[in-house]
């Protein structure tokens, strides 16, 4: 059955993957991003699917009300919510963390998830269905030196979702929390300020996980029977054994 799904951070990695995947299954897609011109470029690569796309940053309410308050009514029906936007900045200490950065990730990773959240939440209970499905960390799972605050904002999407969950079973809305280990992305250019050489490190030695690789577990969830509701997934590389250890050749 087609459905209407709403994605955010869909101009690359994961969101993009699953974008994709998305696609080629057949479903309505609403891409949401900071990139206008990768927006585009989506829309126009998806040209055998109806596709909308919304350009706002999570983190900034104003954007993200206006833009949700925008959808015409009939992409406001929206069956599947993937909270994918977030990020990660510097690997320090909480002694020498910047500011900017703490408020970068807990803007994105956690207030921009609620943002964006709860005015699709109010059209699905109006509707009695839906689907959130909410993408964490293993870095939730298991706290690490020098990315406290990012393990911080990750536990929250854990603690959000099973909040989500608590609060909405009644109104027959699904919820799924998925944790991914390490994923080659720009996840960790991102992290190093856009230095390369160090992010590139991160993925050296092993075979990582792939955008894809996640995008088919959320597949999964999203197309499995009415009556399964998958409630969490971790997923790690096979190299990787928990958050801080990963086997290198």
């Amino acid at each position: 059955m087609k459905k209407t799904i709403f994605i955010t951070g869909a101009t690359s990695g994961i969101g993009k993957a699953t974008a994709e995947l998305f696609a080629q299954q057949g479903h309505r897609l609403v891409l949401c991003g900071r990139r206008v011109e990768i927006l585009k470029q989506l829309k126009n690569q998806f040209s055998d699917n109806e596709v909308y796309w919304l350009q706002f940053d999570v983190r900034h309410a104003d954007q993200v009300h206006q833009a949700i308050q925008s959808l015409p009514l009939e992409w406001q029906n929206i069956d599947v919510l993937i909270n994918n936007a977030g990020n990660a900045h510097g690997l320090e200490p909480i002694s020498e963390g910047k500011i900017s950065d703490w408020d970068a990730m807990l803007d994105g990773n956690v207030k921009g998830l609620l943002y964006v959240s709860q005015p699709i939440i109010q059209w699905m209970k109006a509707r009695k269905t839906g689907h959130i499905v909410n993408i964490s960390s293993v870095a939730a799972r298991q706290t690490y030196a020098n990315g406290v605050v990012y393990c911080a904002s990750k536990k929250a999407v854990d603690i959000l979702s099973e909040g989500m969950r608590i609060e909405l079973t009644e109104f027959g809305i699904k919820v799924t929390n998925i944790q991914p280990g390490a994923v080659e992305t720009d996840f960790s250019k991102i992290r190093f300020k856009g230095d390369e050489i160090r992010a590139n490190t991160v993925y050296q030695g092993y075979e990582a996980l792939k955008a894809e690789d996640i995008a088919n577990a959320i597949s999964y969830c999203v197309n499995a029977p009415e009556r399964v509701s998958i409630a969490e997934i971790c997923i790690y590389p096979k190299a990787q054994a928990e958050p801080r250890m990963i086997h290198k050749e």
